[in-house]
């Protein structure tokens, strides 16, 4: 419990605007360390630097889903108005594996707006940049190609979030069972179709890119799909996996699996925003210090915030409110964001204190109390100027246009592992086949 303690050891919290990145120093700066890590080079709009070839899925394995989530919706009789918006799509109106648009208006039904779900709408605007025609795409550092020999990487167009969510709105009692799972036998159906391809056996999967932004996407199969960059917004469930197959293996570990997420070979990408950002000239005067809506007790983990939780909630100046991720609740989180200094969110990147520190009374609030007017305009301002690369929605319906900073951010990131995917793949092939190399580590 005390390693699990200090893998868990920061509190992290931010400025209000974007709850994204802030800086305390001077030099390395977080932002300055994002700038340089989402952008190579200054300019966002330069040239293709990543070849990246589409695996061919069936649309039932992508916009289809789309579909049986909005008809699912309707069904149940709620959020009739939401609805409507996929209501007039059909699924063959875009050929994935060809790039063709079948009709001349193209309507791809709007990601769900259910907050639990859109936060990890990445694989919708991914996808849509990749579809997009080449003629529009001329700010995307992604390249499509047709030739799969010609890519970088291959990428596997399973909407795997959206999947685990309609199976656990539909029967959520199934979801880790195997029998009537319609969200495994996806699963099983995209393993098929992926491990029996070429592409996967030149490669063995390793230039093979999952979108798995839920933690809980694709549960069934991580342990096959481990050797392929995984995009994902944290570690999650997958941290917590890993740990107890430690704890249960006896003698010395010769094996680290991987099925959580690896720095090595995949890649953090951003939450989708599910609050409208706040322009620095549009900021009015705070009257509230420390604010933090959300669920106290959370499934798994979450024992830090539950100890703030009772130290915090009567201090004068900070607001602790219970509450959850629907419209209302957006609306009263934004209400209270934009009226605090700081917004508590131990699950992000941004001002961090050490746990044993922020547990001690007063010293939280008297650390916060101790920060000036000017760094905290300082701090709102930086959050503003990394604002870019955490949008996704550019507009379009299906996201079929000119793409948003994060996209372009992830597609570099991915393009830093391409040398060391190469590299593993082609030290595999050299390999005599009568050879057995132990494996230490699935990530490369």
């Amino acid at each position: 419990m005390q390693s699990r303690a200090h893998v868990a050891g920061l509190l992290l919290l931010s400025s209000l605007l974007l709850l994204l990145f802030s800086s305390l120093t001077k030099s390395a700066s977080p932002l300055q360390a994002l700038s340089r890590a989402c952008t190579p080079s200054a300019n966002l709009h330069k040239q293709p630097t990543l070849n990246v070839f589409v695996t061919d899925l069936p649309p039932e394995l992508n916009y289809g889903l789309l579909h049986e989530y909005w008809d699912f919706q309707r069904s149940s009789d709620t959020e009739k108005s939401s609805t409507d918006t996929g209501r007039s799509s059909s699924i063959s109106r875009v050929k994935i594996s060809t790039g063709e648009f079948l009709t001349k208006s193209v309507h791809i039904p709007l990601y769900p707006d259910d907050p639990l779900i859109k936060q990890y709408s990445a694989e919708y605007w991914l996808l849509g940049d990749l579809i997009t025609p080449a003629n529009e795409r001329s700010n995307s550092v992604a390249r499509r190609v047709w030739n799969s020999s010609l890519a970088d990487v291959i990428f596997v167009p399973f909407f795997a979030t959206l999947s685990a969510e309609l199976q656990l709105h539909q029967a959520k009692g199934k979801f880790r069972h195997k029998k009537e799972n319609a969200d495994y036998d996806r699963q099983v159906r995209v393993l098929e179709l992926v491990k029996n391809s070429p592409e996967w056996k030149r490669s063995q999967g390793r230039d093979h890119v999952f979108v798995l932004t839920d933690p809980v996407a694709m549960w069934h199969v991580r342990s096959e799909i481990a050797p392929a960059v995984l995009l994902t917004v944290d570690f999650g469930g997958w941290y917590m996996e890993d740990a107890k197959e430690v704890e249960n293996q006896e003698g010395p570990l010769d094996v680290i699996s991987h099925r959580q997420v690896s720095l090595l070979k995949d890649v953090i990408v951003p939450y989708t925003h599910l609050l409208p950002p706040l322009h620095p000239a549009d900021d009015k005067q705070r009257g509230t210090l420390l604010y933090f809506k959300g669920a106290r007790h959370r499934h798994r983990t979450g024992l830090v915030r539950d100890k703030l939780w009772a130290l915090l909630k009567d201090e004068p100046g900070v607001v602790f409110e219970e509450g959850f991720p629907n419209k209302t609740g957006r609306e009263q989180a934004l209400k209270g964001m934009r009226s605090a200094d700081f917004c508590l969110h131990p699950a992000e990147f941004s001002l961090f204190v050490a746990v044993h520190n922020a547990l001690q009374p007063k010293f939280l609030v008297n650390y916060l109390k101790g920060i000036s007017a000017q760094r905290k305009r300082s701090m709102r301002t930086r959050l503003a100027n990394a604002q870019q690369f955490f949008e996704y929605d550019n507009g379009y319906p299906g996201g079929i246009g000119p793409v948003k900073g994060a996209v372009n951010a992830i597609w570099n990131k991915v393009s830093d592992k391409v040398p060391a995917i190469k590299e593993a793949v082609a030290r595999e092939r050299r390999k005599p086949l009568d050879v057995s190399v132990p494996a230490r580590c699935q990530c490369l």
